[in-house]
């Protein structure tokens, strides 16, 4: 046993104080190798305070390699930084992998590997930790779809998705987000500018498209090259700012009500009221890109806005990729009634769903309840890594910043108090190594994007906590010295 003890006064929270303190003693031999750590209660005991900072911090020693869990002998002290006779340079060319119950092996070090781009930290929006995939589960689901549906592999399948599917996406949208629909209002497809360009194609008579500036460049891109005319409708503190877009001529309006992409803003519930009665009054259509939704870290998850639709206006697209990994491209779409009957009478050939194997395996990993333990798990793996993003932006680059954005999703938006501009800030993050993201393309007006303090935003569920740790400190140097 050994004693934590936190100062008097700090302005971070306990969690951290506790993780710092910890893997201090560690790195300096005050706790040896293969020390066991005191149980949660008995730490709760001795700091008085509740088990979750205790947990939390736990967590985290965990996940950098500090310490392994052994059964029944608890977290055992296991120094990634002690010693060794390996160099580093040979150390990068071992093969990584989760360290093992009882080794003093170092925490994997795939994420802080310099990656194809040339960086060596890479705070990317769309990673996702690789670890976090079911590799072995998923692989018996495919297994299982072969065996189950070897009689129709000679066939094609239903354009909009396999049956089963539709109706386990179905069931799990009424359950997760308020989503009233039946199987035969979703469509099942291969990404998102497949969706968009079916809807392309029946709203034909659509001209005008009111889209979020800034927005998702790949959706405004789609409407585009089908002819659409854009019109930019600024975003806010409270997502879409709907008096613009009410004294706009849009036909059809593309909105990220519950994390505004890329700004992270959220739409409150009486602008979601505001949003409806629009469409309806104009008898318009909005598209509802829920693409995160199952990840949200404070407050209560707001309803969708097709939950909240009387009028069948609302055209409601989810993904499983940005859950479970985005080398499987399936994602959903969910019509109104009236946008369905336009479907059926479309030519068989412009619909065409994704691989039917993938998506029996899809449905046997819901059935089998693989995907809510899933996002169970990954909830909590990036709520711990979004916790440890802030307190590091908070310790090292301070007032210099402003964090936006970070109550829901897996990145989040820095606005930079500096008087550089923001391709100026990712230069010199490149040259420590370092990638952040301006997203320029995601503004059709430039202009609008060099207005107040740059932006810049920042991807945590592909990194290590250790990488995270190391990308911020060398920001830090980057921006600040």
């Amino acid at each position: 046993m050994f004693d934590i003890l936190l100062p008097s006064e700090s302005g971070q929270p306990l969690y951290r104080q506790i993780y710092l303190r910890i893997r201090e003693q560690i790195r300096q031999g005050g706790i040896p190798d293969g020390t066991r750590l005191p149980s949660i209660r008995a730490l709760q005991s001795q700091l008085n305070i509740s088990k979750t900072p205790i947990e939390t911090a736990y967590q985290m020693l965990t996940a950098e390699g500090y310490v392994v869990s052994k059964p029944r002998s608890g977290l055992i002290v296991a120094n990634p930084h002690k010693p060794s006779s390996t160099s580093e340079a040979e150390a990068d060319r071992q093969p990584s992998g989760r360290p093992q119950p009882g080794a003093s092996s170092p925490p994997k070090r795939e994420a802080v590997r310099r990656p194809a781009n040339g960086h060596r930290i890479d705070f990317d929006p769309a990673a996702l930790d690789p670890d976090a995939f079911p590799v072995r589960i998923w692989s018996q689901m495919l297994k299982q779809a072969l065996d189950d549906h070897a009689g129709a592999i000679g066939q094609y399948g239903d354009p909009r998705g396999e049956p089963e599917l539709r109706l386990a996406v179905a069931d799990y949208l009424r359950h997760s987000r308020g989503v009233n629909c039946s199987p035969e209002q979703i469509v099942i497809g291969s990404g998102m500018a497949y969706s968009i360009s079916i809807l392309a194609k029946l709203l034909q008579d659509v001209r005008c498209v009111a889209f979020e500036e800034p927005g998702y460049s790949l959706v405004r891109d789609q409407f585009q090259l089908s002819g659409k005319e854009i019109i930019p409708i600024p975003v806010g503190g409270q997502g879409l700012q709907l008096a613009a877009l009410e004294a706009s001529e849009a036909e059809l309006v593309y909105v990220t009500p519950s994390h505004q992409f890329p700004t992270g803003s959220i739409m409150p519930y009486p602008e979601r009221e505001r949003l409806l009665k629009w469409a309806a009054a104009r008898n318009a259509y909005i598209i509802e890109d829920d693409y995160d939704g199952e990840f949200r870290y404070q407050g209560k998850p707001i309803p969708s806005l097709q939950s909240l639709d009387a009028h069948g206006r609302v055209i409601y697209i989810g993904t499983f990729s940005k859950a479970l990994t985005p080398a499987i491209r399936i994602n959903y779409m969910v019509l109104p009634p009236k946008l369905i009957e336009h479907l059926t009478a479309m030519p068989h050939e412009l619909v065409f769903a994704p691989s039917r194997v993938e998506q029996w395996a899809m449905y046997a990993f819901i059935a089998q309840g693989h995907w809510y333990r899933h996002i169970r798990r990954t909830r909590s793996l990036y709520r711990l890594k979004h916790q440890h993003l802030i307190a590091l932006i908070h310790e090292y680059l301070g007032g210099q910043v402003e964090i936006t954005g970070q109550n829901a999703g897996l990145h989040i938006q820095l606005s930079v108090k500096l008087l550089q501009t923001s391709e100026q800030l990712v230069e010199r993050a490149a040259g420590e190594g370092v990638q952040v993201y301006d997203w320029r393309r995601m503004w059709l007006d430039r202009r609008q994007r060099d207005a107040g303090d740059p932006r810049l935003y920042m991807g945590f569920a592909g990194l290590s906590l250790q990488a995270m740790e190391t990308g911020i400190r060398l920001l830090q140097k980057a921006w600040l010295k």
